[in-house]
Order: structure tokens, then C-alpha cells, then sequence
């Protein structure tokens, strides 16, 4: 019967620990937590906002991470580049920088102290986790487009469709070309697709890094609102940029009764403001959503060590609860990655095809 009783204790532990989130958290024992409170929001925050050091995990005392680099442009001393494990080594003051500390105006950010005894930001274009995360993603992502492209160009047209993991991608660019940008755009979606197709795998590849529980993984990229703001002015451009004069007349002088455009121009300016709230709404959607599943998946882990002082029963109810909602919230996690890229990118292409209408185009662009 023990060993009975052990197979179910390791197979919970090792499903718990494959969790990406709770790769994250810092390991702690049962002893330490009856003597400690758990701070829920250090452990929520500390995974989804950007930092100056890759944390991985915490064993014992010791603090495992990857120490990134620091470039700053202070007007006293000019560029100063170092690594954030300077910090630490000098008390968390080097070269004057220091991070700011919590409930002060800059929080969490390089900092440095004027003659007043204020705290000022220098000029900071520092590697932060985030950062680096969106580097390795991108190269990896580079890697697979040039790969499948080398696949093909050694083959003619004549050849067999391909198996493997060249399939599986072809299955993936067919679809959201064919179904999403050829449908959502027109005849002139050839002029998008590289963009739109770009934003789907970049989307859905920096979404399932997200979740990967080791280095590289488990920075939540697309969960930060400044790469969803970077990728819906991307959109925004596509859109204003290389719109048609009907669709701008349309914003203009849109084909309404008169007494809705002049003497006050109540429809032009609803149709100016709509101009920013698409891709607003593009910023806001994926960013909430990655957001507040990294969040839920961290609030289930953190039930496991809040729970500590109140008994075994309970303690361990809730730790086999938090197992099982946590692998379902993984898988659940999987399918939201694709289904936010996929919203992404087909939201992009129904608004750059209003940018198109009433277009000029040749016969030929439609096939």
C-alpha cells in the first residue's frame, strides 16, 4: 500500500511541477511558510511585469537567475553598461543607478538620485527580461520561416505535398491565408499577407514561449501592453496608409443626411475617433487576455502555500485541486494562444479591408 501512496504523491508533485507558472515561483518549504506569510501579489507581479534579471527559481536560500545587461545614459556620467548582478554584488547601489523601491514613482525601474536627493530617469534602452524574450522568439521564429523556405525552394511544384513539421506550417500559412486574409481583405490581400501572416506566428509563437515552464520560456510577452501597442500601430499604419480615397471619404464626408455633417460635424468626428479605437481594441484584446491567464495560473499555484497554516486535509485538498485546475488551465492556455493570434490576425484583416474598399484593382490580383 506504500508504494501505492508514494506513485500518487510523485506523479502530483511532478504534474505540479511541469506547470510553467509554478517554475517560476520561488521553492519553498512547508516549515517556512507556517512562519511566513505569502505575499500573493510579489508572487503574481514579480512573473508577469518586466525585470532587470531573468529569475528562474529559488533553492534554499539561493537565488538561481540570468543576470541581463544594463544600458543607461545618465547626464552626470554619460553611458554606463553593466550587469544587473552589479547591483546585488554592490548592495543594490552601482555607479550611482540603483532600482527604485516599491511605492515610489518609479518602481521596479533604474533610477538614479539628483543633487536634491530626487529620484531621476536616465535615459534607459537596458536588455530586460521581456526584451530578451522577444529576441530569442523572434530569431527562433526567423529560423522556422527559413527553414520551411529552404524546404521549398529545393523542390519544384511538381513535388509531393510535404509530412512532418513542414506540413504541419503549411497547414497553418494555407489557413490563414486562405481563410482569414484572402476572405477578410479582397483582391489586393497579396499587398498584406507577409504583414498579416508576420503578425499571426509572431503572436502565437511568443504565446506558447509563454508557456514553456524552463529558459527560454515562460516570459509573458504578448502579455506586456507595449509589444501589443508596437503590433496595433503596425496595424493602424497598414490601415491609414494605404487606404483607398473612398474609404477616406468616407471618414470625412461620410454618405449620411447633411444635417449630421454640417453645421456641426458630429459623423466626421465619430468617424476620425474610430480610426483609433480599432487598433486600440487590438491592444487591449490580446494584452487582457495573455494577462489574465498567467495571472489565473499563478493565483491557482499560490493556493498551495496560502493554505499551509490550515492543516494537512485542507492544505492538501487544495493542492491536489490546484494541480488539476492547473493542468486544465495549461491546456486551456494552448488553445487561447492560437485562438488571440488567430483573432489578432483576422481583426487586422477585416480592418485593413474596409481600408480598401471602393479600391481600383486588376482582375489579375484576385488570384
Amino acid at each position: 500500500m506504500k508504494w501505492y501512496k508514494l506513485n500518487i504523491i510523485s506523479l502530483l508533485l511532478l504534474l505540479f511541477m511541469a506547470n510553467p507558472i509554478y517554475a517560476q515561483v520561488e521553492t519553498v518549504t512547508v516549515t517556512e511558510e507556517a512562519q511566513n506569510d505569502v505575499d500573493v501579489k510579489e508572487i503574481v507581479f514579480g512573473h508577469i511585469l518586466d525585470s532587470y534579471e531573468w529569475h528562474i527559481t529559488k533553492i534554499g536560500h539561493k537565488e538561481i537567475g540570468i543576470p541581463l545587461p544594463i544600458i543607461v545614459y545618465s547626464k552626470t556620467s554619460g553611458w554606463n553598461v553593466f550587469l544587473s548582478s552589479k547591483l546585488e554584488e554592490h548592495h543594490g547601489d552601482y555607479k550611482g543607478f540603483s532600482i527604485a523601491p516599491k511605492g515610489t514613482k518609479y518602481e521596479g525601474k533604474i533610477v538614479e538620485y539628483n543633487a536634491q536627493g530626487d529620484q531621476v530617469r536616465p535615459f534607459d534602452i537596458s536588455l530586460t527580461k521581456i526584451a530578451v524574450a522577444l529576441i530569442i522568439n523572434s530569431i527562433l521564429l526567423v529560423i522556422i520561416i527559413l527553414c520551411i523556405a529552404r524546404w521549398y525552394k529545393k523542390r519544384g511544384p511538381e513535388s509531393p505535398a510535404p509530412k512532418g513539421f513542414i506540413g504541419f506550417m503549411e497547414m497553418f500559412i494555407m489557413m490563414i491565408n486562405d481563410d482569414v486574409i484572402k476572405s477578410c481583405i479582397g483582391p489586393r490581400y497579396k499587398k498584406f499577407a507577409p504583414y498579416l501572416l508576420t503578425a499571426f506566428f509572431f503572436v502565437f509563437l511568443n504565446n506558447l514561449m509563454g508557456l514553456v515552464p524552463f529558459f527560454p520560456g515562460g516570459a509573458n510577452v504578448t502579455g506586456n501592453i507595449a509589444i501589443t501597442f508596437v503590433l496595433a500601430m503596425c496595424t493602424f499604419i497598414a490601415i491609414n496608409l494605404f487606404g483607398t480615397k473612398h474609404y477616406w471619404k468616407e471618414i470625412l464626408w461620410p454618405d449620411v443626411p447633411w444635417w449630421l455633417k454640417v453645421p456641426i460635424p458630429m459623423m466626421p468626428v465619430i468617424e476620425l475617433f474610430g480610426i483609433f479605437t480599432k487598433p486600440f481594441a487590438l491592444m487591449i484584446r490580446l494584452f487582457a487576455n495573455m494577462l489574465s491567464g498567467h495571472m489565473a495560473m499563478l493565483v491557482l499555484v499560490s493556493l498551495v502555500f496560502i493554505s499551509v497554516s490550515m492543516g494537512p486535509v485542507l492544505n492538501g485538498s487544495l493542492t491536489v485541486a490546484s494541480v488539476l485546475f492547473n493542468i486544465f488551465m495549461n491546456a486551456l492556455e494552448i488553445l487561447v494562444a492560437f485562438i488571440q493570434a488567430y483573432v489578432f490576425t483576422m481583426l487586422s484583416a477585416v480592418f485593413i479591408g474596409l481600408g480598401q474598399e471602393g479600391g481600383v484593382h486588376n482582375e489579375d490580383e484576385e488570384i
